[in-house]
């Protein structure tokens, strides 16, 4: 049993706190689009940190404990890099543009970890009641396991979102962003923006990502000090992550199928671990064995992935769905501009329609003075209500 005093929580917790201030702070008081170099720079930083932690803690609590730091965070990061690729299918779906994307990323990351949190507390209490949870979890990662691999070569839609249907149904809509506004003013009445909707379904989203991510680590290790660290530190660099590999992304085409594989592994885990429980004749699966195999899954996967894409340009990642969708016929959601009119991610697939929140052309005939094309084909620059059937 780890033994955490109170200085230290409050030490662990002002650190990651700082990190997060110092993140926010950057994207917020400077919005920019985020070049290779300083994508770079950011996320060696913050998997330094991660790193330096893990070998002053090791070396302070044992290395028992260190080994399920590394494990648990190894899981995290893995899973937050496809919380990445679905964060890149919502924001190409919407269109955000380049500048405001950041600021997108930091919500998503502060909610992410707030959610985290409170599904750490409500987990560890769980499995201190009542041991048969592990089972439970156990079951919800081969669940989950078997559903991503089943649809691996998908993208979650949109569409399924129940919260930004909800959205679109109850609350009027511009068609347009309004900079960085939520809500803006329009022909005498107040209008949420796209970027309102894109909140919505990033929070929806960590949600969903919360409830596979804290049994999976929850697999790895039983305490609650390491399960926080190793979701604080995974979660802390995803900002400077999805610039870093936003068009690495498209090529690691096996990554659901390795995620599922590890998902599954740390189900079987929790599920031999309540076994043991119940009867010392059941085997478990020990952390050094754990670490190992989720190592040698998601090396292979990488290099299995990018062998694919070199002798297949065609290949693409998706980033797996929990259920089918009927094919779209290659119509996916096109690249998000910017203002200025310039492509944002390039891992996005050309469309046969306009994006959620996209700047469209209006109807020739309902501008004023009627009258021929709309040069640079972008209309208005105030925002529109958003009137669409069906949502």
């Amino acid at each position: 049993m780890l033994d955490v005093s109170n200085a230290a929580w409050a030490v662990t917790i002002g650190l990651v706190l700082v990190l997060l201030a110092v993140d926010l702070a950057l994207a917020v008081a400077r919005p920019h689009e985020v070049g290779f170099r300083e994508a770079t720079i950011t996320s060696i930083f913050y998997i330094a940190v991660a790193i330096a932690f893990g070998v002053v803690f090791g070396s302070i609590a044992g290395w028992d404990f260190g080994g399920e730091y590394f494990a648990g965070y190894i899981v995290e990061k893995s899973l937050s890099v496809d919380n990445l690729f679905v964060f890149v299918v919502i924001m190409t779906s919407f269109a955000v543009p380049r500048e405001h994307q950041q600021k997108v990323l930091i919500v998503g990351i502060v909610l992410a970890l707030v959610l985290r949190v409170i599904f750490i507390a409500v987990g560890a209490a769980l499995l201190s009641a009542f041991s048969f949870m592990f089972l439970i979890f156990g079951l919800l990662l081969i669940g989950t396991a078997i559903q991503l691999f089943r649809h691996r070569d998908q993208d979650p839609s949109v569409e399924d979102n129940a919260l930004v249907t909800f959205a679109r149904r109850r609350l009027p809509v511009t068609d347009d962003y309004d900079g960085a506004k939520l809500i803006t003013h329009f022909e005498g009445r107040h209008m949420v923006t796209p970027l309102f909707l894109v909140l919505v379904a990033i929070g929806s989203t960590d949600i969903l990502f919360a409830m596979d991510s804290i049994p999976a680590v929850f697999g790895v290790t039983e305490e609650v000090y390491i399960v926080f660290t190793a979701n604080a530190f995974a979660l802390l660099g995803l900002r400077a992550l999805f610039f870093l590999v936003t068009g690495l992304l498209d090529r690691l085409v096996y990554l659901s199928t390795g995620l599922s594989l590890i998902l599954a592994f740390i189900g079987t885990k929790l599920a031999l671990h309540w076994g043991h429980l119940q009867d010392d004749g059941v085997p478990e699966i020990s952390t050094g064995t754990s670490l190992i195999v989720i190592g040698v899954v998601l090396t292979v996967t990488t290099i299995a992935s990018l062998v694919k894409a070199r002798h297949d340009p065609s290949a693409r990642a998706h980033a797996g769905a929990l259920r089918a969708h009927p094919p779209d016929g290659g119509t996916g959601p096109r690249r998000p501009v910017d203002d200025h009119g310039h492509d944002g991610l390039p891992c996005a697939r050309p469309s046969a329609r306009p994006p959620v929140g996209s700047r469209r052309a209006p109807d020739p005939r309902l501008r004023a003075g009627g009258g021929g094309p709309d040069p640079g084909g972008r209309g208005s620059r105030a925002p529109r209500s958003h009137q669409r059937p069906g949502f």
